[in-house]
């Protein structure tokens, strides 16, 4: 009898598992909302602030609310004056004359100097590399950064890559585009040709060989 019993309970545990399964898997979640990079090529890149960087704001003849300030994961810092100021996305310079608009409500012409330490950068700034590299990373971007950089970040690629197949994914006037890297050829072979310039927000996408 308590076998039995058992065996129903195993039953019904698996069909009611089946019906969730079934029930989710006909929802999909929301595709994720695109926020390309801001620099459309290296002599326009300008650093941007992100979560995680800290934040120096020197305002001048006012130590009392200059100070150090890590950006939150939402993006903005409080100061002994203002709380919640935006500043993900800002250069240091745009974001130095945002705080004086807002410190000129307080103090009188204030003059302040912004300065970034730890450089993690917002998301929309930063390269992805995934699939076969041997650390999968995301890598802040640095002025004039190519792909071999890129690669020596990762660590390179594993046995299995089939890095002539690697795809760059790109954000091009809000438009998703793909081109093929070498990026075999330019480890293996030393084929300079096809080091290739990076761009913020750019996503290297590294496929297994198939035999």
């Amino acid at each position: 009898m308590e076998k039995r019993i058992i065996q129903l309970m195993k039953i019904l545990v698996v069909a009611a598992c089946g019906i969730l399964l079934s029930s989710c898997s006909s929802n999909k979640l929301p595709q994720a909302t695109l926020h390309p990079s801001k620099t459309e090529s290296i002599d326009s890149y300008r650093y941007l602030i992100g979560a995680g960087d800290s934040v120096n704001i020197f305002v001048y003849g006012n130590p009392e609310v200059s100070g150090t300030f890590t950006v939150r994961p939402d993006g903005m810092i409080t100061t002994s004056l203002v709380e919640d100021i935006p500043v993900s996305g800002r250069t240091p310079t745009e974001l130095a004359r945002e705080i004086e608009a807002v410190l000129a409500t307080f103090l009188r012409e204030p003059i302040v100097t912004v300065t970034v330490g730890g450089f993690v950068g917002p998301f929309s700034e930063q390269i992805r590399v995934i699939g076969e590299a041997a650390q999968p990373l995301a890598i802040n971007y640095k002025k004039n950064m190519t792909l071999l950089d890129v690669m020596i970040s990762v660590g390179g690629l594993t046995e299995f890559a089939d890095g002539n197949d690697a795809v760059l994914v790109r954000i091009e006037n809000g438009q998703q585009k793909q081109y093929s890297l070498a990026i075999d050829d330019l480890l293996k072979q030393g084929d300079i040709s096809a080091n290739v310039d990076m761009l913020p927000g750019d996503i290297i996408i590294v496929p297994e060989t198939w035999f």
